[in-house]
């Protein structure tokens, strides 16, 4: 037997529960004694997805027809049921349920697993552990049944056909009374067990293997008995594949009642947290501050470095001005903060003179500035290869090395993007204008160098697009721009030339 201890949470009512949440958000409370069903798409017209109460008290049955429904219950209100909503819920409950342990996934339409092994103690055994699944599902809105057992198979079929809040060491014994529909078998495979005599999962187990074998032999591995009942009761593996992994490093903080702001709670997570990667010799790039709100929803905030880095102190001026945009909801009861992108990081020695290692004060300026204006809003210009100016560069990370550009001719410190085109003056042939206007600005040129002809890359370019004749320009009062001429006359590509600036010089 395996040493795992895996829940499995039941959420039967997950998709009335979410449409009836959703609605009172919109301000359409639904009241409780009218009858209410959701219908999907059927082979023979719509059928019941999901009903309230009082719909099942009347007589509405998940599977059963809409319209039959319909006439049993001639009060019964329908409404399109919401399948990909309901299941962006479930993945986000997923997450949100990593407060009682670090992996879980979805399962199925209507269910969760999650992985408690060496955390029932953090909460006083696992049966409290149960109970306060259930409490926090309940506080969300949501019926739910969990159950623990040592291998996920077991934990399903406990948690569907079993006892409330099941505990289960021993899966022989647990499931041997419940029926066979507890091992997750497709409908055609039940209705051969049932024919062939086989209503218990004990039944099922006490059965020569070999005729099992024999009997299922080109069933597929998830409809196979014997296969289910293998990974039920630990005899095969079945892994729990989570859609991210556990954080290395993190830092939680549980609190009695919900609040709606943690900053009183960041430094001290953050205390923790660069502590933890001090004792591994590790920095991370990435920070994830994570609230778990009482309502069954997460809400993440992200801060990026350009570097590794484990300070207290510089990582929590990144968060400001963040938490003020987080929303609490109804409050939330759970702070985690993790270390994300995690790297090798060994301790720096400063300077004799007390100074801060060569370039750290680069990669802290950085960092504030991409916290308050965005990661894409910080850039380095990196060179690329094509003689097209603007395509001349590429933007990159902020702290990426540049390698040695080659040799070109001189060009503008800052480029116009786009080209802003120019109104000529006075035109002399073969060379610049000797006057044009530009921003409302009449412009006389001094003197000029030029021209430099760049022709289009036909490999990027459209057919017909016009080559480039650039003139360095120096106007009376010292401004040095970049501009072009873009074609020729009579070059069979368009009419008149037309003139952009494209750059300004130092």
């Amino acid at each position: 037997m395996t040493g795992r201890r895996i829940v499995s949470i039941s959420l039967p009512r997950l998709a009335i529960e979410s449409w009836l949440s959703r609605a009172a958000r919109r301000g359409d409370a639904w009241p409780e004694q009218i009858p209410l069903a959701l219908a999907a798409p059927g082979p023979h017209g719509p059928v019941i997805h999901a009903a309230n109460r009082a719909a099942e008290r009347a007589g509405a049955r998940i599977g059963a027809r809409a319209v039959d429904s319909r006439a049993i219950c001639p009060a019964l209100r329908i409404e399109p049921a919401e399948p990909d909503r309901d299941a962006a819920r479930l993945a986000r409950l997923a997450f949100w349920a990593r407060r009682w342990g670090p992996f879980s996934t979805p399962d199925g339409d209507d269910g969760l697993i999650l992985d408690t092994t060496g955390a029932a103690h953090l909460f006083g055994g696992e049966a409290a552990l149960l109970a306060g699944i259930q409490a926090g599902f309940a506080r969300a809105g949501l019926t739910a049944r969990p159950a623990l057992a040592p291998t996920r198979g077991a934990a399903w079929a406990l948690a569907r056909f079993g006892p409330e809040r099941a505990l289960c060491t021993d899966p022989l014994p647990a499931l041997a009374p419940l029926p066979v529909a507890g091992l997750r078998l497709s409908g055609e495979t039940l209705l051969l067990l049932r024919r062939l005599g086989l209503k218990t999962i004990g039944d099922l187990a006490a059965l020569p293997r070999l005729s099992l074998m024999r009997r299922f032999a080109r069933a597929a591995a998830q409809d196979n008995p014997l296969i289910r009942l293998d990974q039920a009761l630990g005899r095969a593996a079945e892994p729990l594949d989570a859609p991210e992994p556990a954080p290395a490093f993190a830092a939680e903080a549980r609190l009695a009642e919900p609040v709606m702001d943690p900053s009183d709670w960041l430094p001290g997570l953050l205390e923790t947290l660069c502590a933890q990667m001090a004792a591994a010799d590790r920095g991370c790039r990435r920070l994830c501050l994570s609230v778990f709100r009482v309502d069954g929803e997460r809400r993440d905030i992200r801060v990026a470095m350009a570097a590794p880095t484990r300070e207290p102190g510089h990582l929590l001026r990144l968060f400001d001005g963040r938490l003020e945009r987080l929303d609490p909801g109804y409050g939330f009861d759970l702070i985690r903060l993790a270390a994300e992108a995690v790297e090798p990081l060994a301790q720096a020695q400063p300077g004799l003179d007390g100074a801060a290692p060569q370039g750290l004060a680069l990669a802290r300026l950085v960092d504030r500035l991409a916290a308050r204006f965005g990661t894409a809003a910080i850039s380095r210009p990196l060179p690329r290869e094509s003689h097209v100016p603007e395509r001349a560069q590429t933007p990159g990370p902020p702290l990426a090395t540049i390698p040695v550009p080659p040799a070109r001719p001189e060009r503008p410190i800052r480029l116009l993007t786009p080209p802003e085109e120019i109104r000529v003056l006075y035109a002399i042939p073969e060379g610049p204008p000797a006057q044009f206007l530009w921003r409302r600005q009449t412009l006389r040129i001094a003197r000029h160098a030029g021209p430099e002809r760049i022709a289009p890359e036909w490999w990027h370019d459209r057919p017909g697009t016009r080559l480039r004749d650039y003139f360095r320009i120096e106007d009376d009062n010292g401004l040095r721009l970049w501009i072009y001429r873009e074609g020729l006359v009579h070059d069979g590509r368009g009419g008149t030339p037309r003139w952009f600036l494209h750059g300004i010089f130092a």
